[in-house]
Order: C-alpha cells, then sequence, then structure tokens
C-alpha cells in the first residue's frame, strides 16, 4: 500500500509543476486587477467553505500587504458578514447570498472574483452572473472544467486538478502570486507619486530659519504700566497658563 503522505506530496508537486502553463493567465488577471486598483475600482470575493477562506485570504493580503509596505488595496470579501449573509439566506434563499451583495455593491470598473472547486455551487454561479449584469468584471479561480460558473467569467485560472486539495492548494498559490503583483505594482506607483510631489516652498524657509529662533512662539502679554500688548519670545519649556 503506497504511503499515503508520499502520494499526496508527489500529487501537489506534479499539479504545482503543470501550473507553470497558467502563468500568462495569472499576469493577465494580477494585471487586470492592479487597473482596477489604479482606475478607482474595487475587488469583491467570494466562495463557500475552503473557498470562503481562500476569498478573506485573498482579501487579506490587499487590504494588509503581501511583502512589501505600501498603502492598502480595496477589496471585500462577500461572506464576512453574518448578518447579510443570514438574513439574504433566511428571507430569499442561500443561492442569492452573493448575487444580491454583488447587486448592491459592484459596479463597472469592480472585479468581481468566485473561489471554486467544482464551478457547480449555485450561488457562486448566481454570484458571477450578478457581476456580469452590473457591469464588472468576473474571474473564476477553479478547476478542472470550471463548471457551469465558467460561462459567467471574462477571466478563467483553473488549477490543472480535478482533486479538491490540490485545487485549493493552486488557489493559494495563484493568489499569492498575484498579491506579488498587486504588491510590486502599488509599492512601485507610490514613489512615482513621491518623486513627482512638487517641493513646498514654505518647507525650505522653515529649513534656512536660524537654529536659535526654531521651536520658539510669540506670545502678546501686557505690560505693568497697561500699555497696549506687547510681544516677548516664549520658549516652549516655560510653563504657560
Amino acid at each position: 500500500m503506497p504511503d499515503q503522505i508520499e502520494q499526496q506530496l508527489g500529487d501537489h508537486v506534479a499539479v504545482a509543476e503543470a501550473m507553470r502553463e497558467l502563468v500568462p493567465v495569472v499576469r493577465e488577471v494580477g494585471s487586470l486587477i492592479c487597473e482596477a486598483f489604479a482606475s478607482g475600482g474595487v475587488l469583491y470575493t467570494f466562495g463557500n467553505g475552503g473557498s470562503a477562506a481562500d476569498a478573506q485570504h485573498f482579501t487579506g493580503e490587499l487590504i494588509g500587504h503581501y511583502k512589501r509596505d505600501r498603502r492598502p488595496l480595496p477589496a471585500v470579501t462577500l461572506t464576512t458578514d453574518p448578518t447579510v449573509m443570514t438574513c439574504i439566506a433566511n428571507d430569499y434563499s442561500y443561492d442569492d447570498v452573493f448575487a444580491r451583495q454583488v447587486t448592491a455593491l459592484a459596479r463597472p470598473g469592480d472585479v468581481v472574483a468566485a473561489f471554486t472547486t467544482s464551478g457547480k455551487s449555485p450561488n457562486v454561479v448566481a454570484g458571477l452572473a450578478a457581476a456580469r449584469a452590473k457591469g464588472a468584471t468576473t474571474v473564476l479561480f477553479g478547476g478542472g472544467d470550471g463548471g457551469p460558473a465558467r460561462a459567467h467569467a471574462d477571466h478563467v485560472l483553473l488549477a490543472p486538478s480535478t482533486q479538491t486539495p490540490r485545487i485549493q492548494e493552486m488557489h493559494t498559490l495563484s493568489l499569492h502570486l498575484i498579491s506579488e503583483m498587486a504588491d510590486e505594482w502599488a509599492a512601485a506607483t507610490e514613489s512615482t507619486a513621491t518623486q513627482n510631489t512638487p517641493e513646498d516652498p514654505t518647507a525650505r524657509e522653515a529649513d534656512a530659519a536660524p537654529a536659535a529662533t526654531r521651536g520658539r512662539r510669540s506670545r502678546r502679554v501686557a505690560g505693568p504700566d497697561r500699555s497696549p500688548m506687547r510681544e516677548r519670545e516664549e520658549s516652549p519649556h516655560e510653563p504657560t497658563d
């Protein structure tokens, strides 16, 4: 009987190696997400179970950061509000939990990304369809042939496996690769913005001021002869009333 751990490790390595063929698609998806951010768009993600965790993981990498210290990027996962989720599931149907949120939030210029290992979950299919109806760009992180969800995706990133664990592992790899792209893009645009910021002339004047006058402020006080208010210099270390 083959060792199950060794077999799973071997399967993982084989599927990860096959992911090389998807590098152009990963770059394409990463670029379109960065372009959406550049034009003020938002990334919305969702999924069920382990795929919900992947969707949240992706959002965390973007709002927090992946490796670089840079500005937060606008991303929202639609599985994280239990009040909204249970309201829709209870009053309508669990099939509507993503579609209704997408209809409320998504706009043209946004990106809506679904994570699913089967591509068959009705709420995932409905969520992507709703995103297209709102004019958002849709991305499917799937596996195998993509299932019914594929028909509603503008961009498809399918892990080359039909095994749920391997698909989820490749989804994590994919979102990490895209997070690296987003990190690099955001850091580069921040650097460019800093270089193009006009210099504040008052800052130069402050730097040129004599050191003895820095950190001191004027205070108007009444003289003992009740003469008009006069000026005196006050050290920042003097007590004030």
